[in-house]
C-alpha cells in the first residue's frame, strides 16, 4: 500500500511542446530527462519550495493527472530523493521558467509491487512527467507568503461573519422575535412545550423540520405543507420524521446542541449561526457561505437508551463505626 500511496501522491507535474532537438539525459534515479525549454539562472537546490504546473501519463498520452485541471499549480520542498517517481533528483537540474519531459520506468516505480500496477501501465513503459517551473523561494520567503495569504482570509472572514451578525439581527428585529442564546451563539425560541422528559446523548430522537435562510428562503423540509408551500422540489421524498442518534455528529452542531434543549413533544424555532451550520463552505446552492439558518423543529418523540447514572459515594455500614467506637472505648478503660 506504501508503494500505492508514493504513486498517487508523488506524481504531480506541464510543458510546451517537446523540441526534437533537445538532449537526454538520465538521472540517478534511472529517469529520462528532456529539458524542452531552458533559462538562464541559478539552479533549484535542496531545501527550495518550489512552484511549479505539471501533468502525469502514459507513454500513450492518456492523461492521469494536470495541475491545469485542478486550477492550482502545486508546491513542494525539494528534499533528498527516496524514489525514482518523487522526481527530487531532477529539481536540482533546472532554473525558474524551464520546461521538461520525465520518461520514469515503471519496472522501477512497481519493483518488488507488480501486483499493484494499474493496468494501463505496461511492463518495460513509462511514466511521462511534463514540468513547468514557475517560482522558487526560500523557506522563510514561503512561510511569510503563506502567513499574508491566511491573514488576508481571516480578515475576509471576520467582514463576512460580521454581515451576518447584522443580518441575523436584523431578521430577529424585523420579525419581532425574543430569543434566548446559549453560550455557543444559537438563538432558539421554544413555541410549545411538551410533557415528557429532554432527551440525553445517545437517545434516539425523531423530529419534524423545516428549514429557511434568513431571506425565507425554504432549502429543506420533512414536512409535506411546508415543501410545497416554499416551492422545494423533492422528487421521491418520504415526508416522515428523520431519526438519528442525539450527539452522535450526524446532523449540524446547531440541532445537536438545541435539541437537548427541547422536552419531547416540544416545538421550537432554532437560529443557528454559521459556526454551528455550514460555516464557509457552505451547502448547495441555497447555502450560502457564512448564512444563519431557520429552523422550525418539532420533537416529535425520543427512543431512549439506559443511561449511566452517578454512584453515590458508599458510606461505613453503621455497625462497623459503632465497633469501631466500642474498641476506642475499651482501649480508654483499660
Amino acid at each position: 500500500m506504501m508503494m500505492k500511496n508514493t504513486f498517487y501522491l508523488g506524481l504531480i507535474f506541464c510543458l510546451s511542446a517537446v523540441n526534437a532537438k533537445a538532449q537526454v539525459s538520465t538521472t540517478p534515479q534511472g529517469a529520462q530527462l528532456q529539458i524542452i525549454h531552458t533559462t538562464p539562472g541559478a539552479k533549484l537546490k535542496l531545501n527550495d519550495i518550489v512552484t511549479f504546473n505539471a501533468t502525469q501519463s502514459t507513454d500513450k498520452d492518456s492523461v492521469l493527472f494536470s495541475t491545469y485541471k485542478n486550477t492550482q499549480p502545486v508546491k513542494a520542498q525539494i528534499r533528498p530523493s527516496a524514489n525514482v517517481a518523487d522526481l527530487m533528483d531532477v529539481f536540482p537540474l533546472l532554473s525558474v521558467n524551464d520546461s521538461a519531459v520525465v520518461k520514469v520506468p515503471v519496472d522501477s516505480i512497481f519493483k518488488g509491487h507488480e501486483t499493484e500496477m494499474p493496468p494501463f501501465f505496461k511492463k518495460g513503459g513509462s511514466m511521462v512527467f511534463k514540468l513547468k517551473i514557475l517560482k522558487v523561494q526560500t523557506m522563510e520567503e514561503a512561510m511569510a507568503e503563506r502567513n499574508a495569504a491566511m491573514e488576508k482570509v481571516k480578515a475576509e472572514s471576520g467582514k463576512l461573519k460580521a454581515a451576518e451578525a447584522a443580518n441575523t439581527a436584523a431578521y430577529l428585529k424585523t420579525n419581532n422575535i425574543n430569543a434566548t442564546t446559549t453560550a455557543s451563539g444559537l438563538k432558539y425560541v421554544v413555541q410549545s412545550v411538551g410533557t415528557k422528559p429532554k432527551p440525553l446523548n445517545g437517545d434516539t430522537v425523531y423530529v419534524n423540520y423545516t428549514g429557511r435562510t434568513l431571506d425565507g428562503k425554504v432549502f429543506d423540509s420533512s414536512v409535506e405543507a411546508d415543501a410545497k408551500a416554499g416551492g422545494l422540489n423533492q422528487p421521491g421524498r418520504t415526508y416522515e420524521p428523520i431519526d438519528f442518534a442525539l450527539g452522535s455528529g450526524r446532523v449540524i452542531k446547531g440541532w445537536d446542541e438545541g435539541l437537548l434543549l427541547l422536552n419531547e413533544g416540544s416545538k421550537a424555532r432554532f437560529i443557528i449561526p454559521s459556526d454551528l451550520a455550514y460555516g464557509e463552505r457552505g451547502a448547495g446552492a441555497d447555502i450560502k457561505p457564512y448564512s444563519t439558518l431557520i429552523f422550525d423543529v418539532e420533537m416529535v418523540k425520543v427512543g431512549r437508551i439506559k443511561h449511566e447514572s452517578a454512584k453515590p459515594a458508599t458510606k461505613a455500614p453503621l455497625k462497623k463505626k459503632n465497633a469501631v467506637r466500642k474498641r476506642v472505648a475499651v482501649k480508654k478503660k483499660n
